[in-house]
């Protein structure tokens, strides 16, 4: 169930949206990597979680991973993320997972740590998640889109109360307005609850029918005032999700 948050018509997400940000070792293939990732640790996360839940004990209530295309600028060395909604924050472990692998995408991904967000919706877009037949339901994919991220880098010293109540009240509506004029239908920004010790302020991403679309976007998005926080954007690209739990 989600709440109304400020003077706008976004949502806030109840719960913690944990980001598990993914990097591949040296000499690794983003194809091998990608292909390790959903055939044998997705199928992993989801029976750990449906196990956890039947024991009542905390779960994600979904799951979903974006791939991003490659990178050529060398700005961001990001392959992709996977996201995990849960009731609330999950401990950050002592150890990153994977520095011990315990399967064949742990052994080709650089160990990862997690980072907890509060995740507000500003336009709920549809984007289907067609269970398989012929398997099992999931992991499965999507794509038929095009999806901008930016992984926000805050100055330092930033009052970060002030940044994210900007960026709630006064950005996420520039975005919303500018989106409706190049055919954008689905917008998130997930901001840090510990922003101090988070590898990054928040994130935002936003969905396009087409590239064309993001470019358009890109270039008539008017200045809000919320640069002033703003150290770099890390820009990355996608169109195609894996979905884990829908």
């Amino acid at each position: 169930m989600a709440e109304r948050t400020g003077s706008t018509s976004y949502t806030a997400t109840e719960g913690a949206k944990m980001m598990y940000l993914i990097c591949r070792r040296p000499a690794v293939s983003r194809e091998a990597l990608s292909m390790h990732w959903f055939a044998h640790h997705m199928p992993q996360v989801i029976e750990r979680q449906r196990l956890q839940a039947s024991a009542g004990r905390l779960a994600a209530s979904r799951y979903i991973a974006t791939l991003y295309d490659r990178d050529e600028s060398g700005r961001s060395h990001w392959d992709g993320v996977a996201q995990l909604w849960f009731p609330e924050p999950l401990p950050i472990p002592r150890e990153a997972h994977g520095t011990k692998p315990t399967d064949s995408f742990q052994e080709r991904a650089e160990p990862y740590l997690p980072w907890a967000t509060r995740e507000f919706v500003g336009l709920d877009g549809d984007l289907a998640a067609e269970p398989l037949t012929l398997n099992a339901p999931y992991p499965t994919t999507r794509s038929g889109f095009h999806k901008i991220t930016f992984l926000v880098v805050a100055k330092e010293d930033t009052d970060y109360v002030r940044f994210f109540s900007h960026w709630r009240d006064i950005h996420i509506d520039n975005v919303i307005e500018t989106m409706a004029r190049t055919e954008g239908f689905r917008y998130v920004v997930s901001q840090s609850l510990e922003p101090e010790a988070a590898p990054y302020a928040g994130m935002a991403e936003l969905y396009f029918q087409d590239q064309a679309g993001a470019d358009a976007f890109l270039d008539r998005l008017p200045e809000d005032g919320i640069s002033q926080w703003i150290d770099r954007l890390e820009i990355r690209t996608s169109n195609t999700e894996m979905i884990g739990i829908p």
